[in-house]
């Protein structure tokens, strides 16, 4: 359950993306709950005097008042409004961090008392202060306030608790880092991704938005992980009308808290990172990619695809490919509202850039539903400054006119598909996944898109078959992919007989700080 996405906490007012949280449980939200239960338990436990809390006579009497309305009461109904704060003030010392956050969103005056510095000072104190032997002291919360009692003072509400959360982040990344720099040779990409996804917690969500602003939040029902991206599917039985709604956001999320070596679950506060936004009125015919007896299928830039049951025309399924390039960057470095923003490209030294490209290394996957059609590196690829036309540096990695080079597609080309209550296969669309190392081994173009193979409408170039040709084309800022195919009918497969790259002679320059 998200508790303020893209915030470091909370937001005091209650809110839809709170989940459980707001959900009554026994005639009241789980955090009053969470609070009149610890009023219950510590009992006399409270009336010990601790660091920053004081006890007035007025106190005293209104804590009395409680304690006959709670024992008149079978169940706990009393507003928690009603206790002191001196007194809500000891029962938070004894919450953890999580706890604290999910009692800040009942409403305001709860969320300031939930944010004292004192007692996050403790907690903060407890999990990143040296440990150190103090004589005589029998508790943390001694060691918190001996240390940073004056620090307190002086610091606006809240401030430890903006101290926590963000050495919390800082923390797990450094963790990350340590996890992600062990990278494949053939593809230039992190190895170990799924301990890196186990470790940070890392999901996904989308949220759809109405004409009138109103919010679902869906989470992933399957991922599965390919050999170069990740598949997240969500599908539902109450997905909210496709007329009613406008845009659709693709977010990660992690745990606000993290703990390496527990297995991070979805309850608590979870930080949201603006992946992608992409628009639902572009569900047209120009971004439909196939279709079969149930839905039609669309495919939105970058990576979406987009289900349609054909006869109601509403929402089946969506489906996001993600890349492995800077996944965990893009899935957790953002906010709400911004995606991540990548570091400033620094030029690579070029030898020799009258030459041209050298010494480039393609990785390319087709797969779709767990299954591999295509899955291959191919080494030493290179374009000279004469292959550069229309503003694109051609660089050819299949060529046609060489049939030792022809590769098959292993098994039935489809994209498989699937909800809660069918499943199916389009034919002849699938997921490419596409890594182009520069002749340094750094990642120049990276993606992860769904394609279809399309009839030819022209002759291919290459040797005459005695089958039906097909190519497939996508194209994006960095440049453009083409293939083509020939369907054998005797062996029924598919063979590549043609694959070209066409590199942005504009990407070309960026990344070189060259003029072609």
């Amino acid at each position: 359950m998200a508790t303020g996405r893209g915030r470091f906490h909370p937001q005091p007012q209650r809110s839809p993306r709170l989940g459980a949280l707001s959900r009554p449980l026994g005639g009241v939200g789980v955090p009053t709950r969470i609070a009149v239960e610890a009023a219950t338990c510590f009992g006399a436990t409270l009336f010990r005097k601790g660091p920053g809390v004081k006890f007035t006579a007025d106190s005293l009497k209104q804590y009395a008042r409680y304690q006959k309305q709670c024992q008149k009461s079978s169940k706990y109904s009393v507003p928690l409004d009603s206790m002191p704060s001196e007194i809500l003030l000891k029962i938070f010392s004894f919450l953890n961090a999580v706890t604290l956050l999910c009692i800040g969103c009942v409403n305001k005056r709860l969320y300031q008392l939930a944010s004292d510095n004192l007692i996050w000072i403790r907690i903060y104190s407890t999990s990143f202060s040296p440990k150190r032997s103090i004589w005589r002291v029998n508790s943390v919360e001694k060691i918190a306030v001996s240390v940073s009692l004056l620090s307190v003072e002086d610091k606006e509400t809240g401030y430890w608790k903006k101290e926590y959360i963000a050495k919390q982040i800082a923390s797990v990344k450094a963790a990350l880092a340590q996890i992600l720099k062990p990278v494949n040779p053939y593809t230039g990409l992190p190895v170990k991704i799924k301990e890196a996804l186990r470790v940070s917690g890392l999901g996904w969500v989308i949220i759809l938005k109405d004409k009138s602003e109103k919010e679902y939040i869906m989470e992933h029902v399957d991922l599965s992980i390919n050999d170069a991206s990740v598949t997240v599917v969500w599908y539902s039985k109450n997905w909210p009308r496709l007329a009613t709604l406008s845009t659709m956001d693709l977010c990660g999320v992690t745990p606000v808290f993290m703990d390496q070596h527990k297995v991070p679950t979805k309850n608590g506060p979870r930080w949201h990172s603006l992946i992608a936004k992409y628009s639902l009125s572009s569900l047209s015919e120009s971004t439909m990619i196939g279709c079969d007896g149930l839905i039609r299928i669309f495919c939105l830039h970058p990576g979406l695809l987009v289900g349609l049951w054909k006869r109601e025309e509403e929402l089946a399924f969506v489906m996001a490919n993600l890349h492995f390039h800077q996944l965990m960057e893009r899935s957790t470095l953002g906010s709400a509202t911004m995606p991540y923003e990548l570091p400033p490209h620094s030029p690579c030294l070029d030898d020799d850039p009258e030459y041209g490209l050298q010494s480039y290394q393609l990785h390319v996957d087709m797969h779709s539903g767990g299954i591999s059609y295509l899955c291959g590196t191919f080494h030493n690829l290179f374009s000279k400054k004469d292959y550069i036309e229309n503003g694109y540096v051609k660089l050819i990695v299949i060529s046609s006119k060489n049939n030792t080079q022809h590769l098959p597609l292993i098994g039935k080309v489809g994209l498989c598909w699937r909800t809660d209550i069918f499943e199916g296969c389009l034919k002849s669309c699938c997921v490419m996944d596409l890594t182009l190392l520069d002749e340094s081994g750094k990642p120049f173009w990276c993606f992860s898109s769904p394609v279809c193979m399309r009839s030819s409408p022209r002759p291919s170039e290459g040797p005459n078959f005695l089958g039906q040709e097909y190519y497939v084309d996508y194209l994006d800022s960095v440049g453009k992919v083409h293939v083509e195919l020939v369907w054998i009918e005797e062996t029924e497969e598919y063979f590549i007989v043609d694959l070209a790259l066409y590199l942005s002679v504009a990407k070309v320059n960026h990344w070189f700080g060259t003029k072609y």
